[in-house]
């Protein structure tokens, strides 16, 4: 269980912080919350306690596991999936996950196809959305400001 100030991730919105612990209802059923604050996006969620495994709520990334992400970002590219429909269904699946490594995969190789090819209207809001997450943590975890993450990732995803 989280207590209030655990920095967690919600994969689909990014990073926060557990700002209360509260009952509410929701839909005629009573139920207890956590409310976390998402800074980034400037939003508040709220996520049942008996549903964290569900929606896939974890704990920030670890400095370990961040020079990992570093790591992962600065591998050479796959080889892409040819088809367009395969390759966005690969990558929502990787968002979904939570998992913060499949995370960095994603972002790695669609800013590497932006660079080479360009991408798909669609495809470019998952790169953005997918950075958004990234950068919550990254932000969160680093207690760095927005755009000081932002510069950070640019420069791994240059070398």
């Amino acid at each position: 269980m989280f207590q209030v100030g655990d920095k967690v991730v919600y994969p689909m919105h990014g990073a926060g912080i557990i700002e209360a612990i509260e009952d509410r209802e929701v839909l005629g059923e009573r139920k207890r919350y956590y409310v976390l604050r998402l800074p980034v996006s400037d939003m508040q969620v709220l996520v049942p306690c008996d549903a964290t495994q569900s929606v896939g709520l974890r704990q920030v990334m670890s400095e370990q596991a961040f020079q990992r992400v570093i790591e992962v970002l600065r591998s050479p590219k796959k080889q892409p999936e040819k088809s367009w429909n395969h390759r966005y269904r690969m990558n929502m699946e990787k968002i979904r996950s939570g998992d913060i490594f499949a995370l960095a995969e994603v972002v790695r190789s669609l800013s590497h196809r932006d660079r080479e090819k360009g991408l798909s209207t669609a495809e470019r809001k998952m790169l953005e959305n997918a950075r958004q997450i990234l950068l919550s943590e990254i932000v969160l975890m680093r207690d760095l400001k927005l755009e000081q993450a932002s510069s950070f990732l640019d420069h791994v995803l240059a070398q």
